[in-house]
């Protein structure tokens, strides 16, 4: 019938055994609650507690009163929800004797932020395209320099870099900060774009080159549109390192200059009055917003180009 499954050998008789199954086949399913699961979810869980919980604190924080916050409950939700602490924090906390909160040191951060991502990023996006795909004099030395380059301390270079800077009067400005930032960052970004460039079809660049298309060609209308993902990989590695960056922030800019983590911790260590912690966590939550709303709104892009090849040696 229908519902009958008969085995048949191939001249379209009956199996020797005779046995007849009925209903679907396949595996067994898994138990729902197994000690595999329970172990696997259960590690989860506590891994996702132990990063939200400071998450939790810092947001129910700065939604209290100093007054609730001297109660001591750090983990009961406010009482009464106020925004004051975060207003404080972007417009009016003090730093020292400047009293605009994180809004200065936020458009900084993104006039540091914005061209240093694109200078970086197109730069070595060419430089990984050549070296995949264009076997020059020299390629293997230069490709071992940058991975080298790479995994430097940048606290070894932080005095040589301070005397070119001001070798070239650009020490304490905004260029001079995009400037290391784009070097710095250059290393590795080159071997990301590298390894992807590396990891796509090779007859894709052959055929180009029998058609006669040259090196700009290749790049803009071959690889470039096959790159999203890495591109995506590069943009969020590159904001969030820029972004959250304090150690050249402070030493290579000026006060006037400041990017926003120098801000949060001027803000965060003052002096001068009562320590507010609710306008602390508001200024802290603030400052970290830009790279979770850009790693949230990519996030899948990112797992796709680290998927793609972009660790692949």
């Amino acid at each position: 019938m229908a519902d009958s499954v008969t085995l048949k050998n191939t001249n379209g008789s009956e199996a020797a055994s005779g046995k007849t199954f009925s209903g679907p086949n396949g595996r067994k399913p898994r138990p729902v609650i197994s000690g595999r699961n329970i172990m696997l979810y259960g590690t989860l869980f506590v891994a996702a507690v132990y990063y939200l919980l400071p998450l939790y604190v810092m947001i129910v924080t700065s939604l209290k009163g100093m007054p609730e916050i001297r109660l001591g409950n750090i983990f009961s939700p406010p009482l009464e929800i106020t925004f004051e602490p975060w207003v404080k924090a972007w417009a009016t906390a003090c730093t020292g004797l400047n009293c605009d909160g994180l809004s200065r040191g936020f458009w900084n951060s993104v006039r540091i932020t914005v061209p240093s991502t694109i200078l970086s990023i197109a730069i070595a996006s060419v430089n990984g395209y050549a070296l995949a795909n264009w076997r020059f004099k020299g390629a293997d030395l230069f490709f071992s320099i940058l991975v080298v380059g790479a995994f430097i301390p940048y606290q070894v270079m932080i005095y040589p870099i301070v005397i070119v800077l001001r070798e070239i009067g650009i020490y304490g400005t905004l260029s001079g900060l995009i400037l290391v930032h784009s070097i710095f960052g250059m290393p590795i970004l080159t071997l990301l774009f590298r390894n992807y460039f590396a990891s796509l079809p090779a007859e894709l660049f052959k055929a180009a080159r029998i058609d006669g298309a040259g090196f700009w060609q290749i790049f803009l209308r071959i690889m470039l549109p096959m790159s999203l993902p890495i591109f995506v990989v590069a943009m969020i590695l590159q904001i969030t390192g820029i972004w959250n960056d304090f150690l050249f922030g402070v030493v290579f800019t000026r006060p006037e200059y400041y990017p926003m983590t120098v801000q949060l911790n001027n803000i965060v260590n003052s002096v001068q009055g009562v320590k507010e912690y609710n306008v602390n966590m508001a200024a802290t939550i603030l400052t970290g917003l830009v790279p979770l709303v850009v790693y949230f709104v990519s996030g899948r892009l990112f797992v796709r180009g680290i998927a793609a090849g972009a660790v692949k040696g």
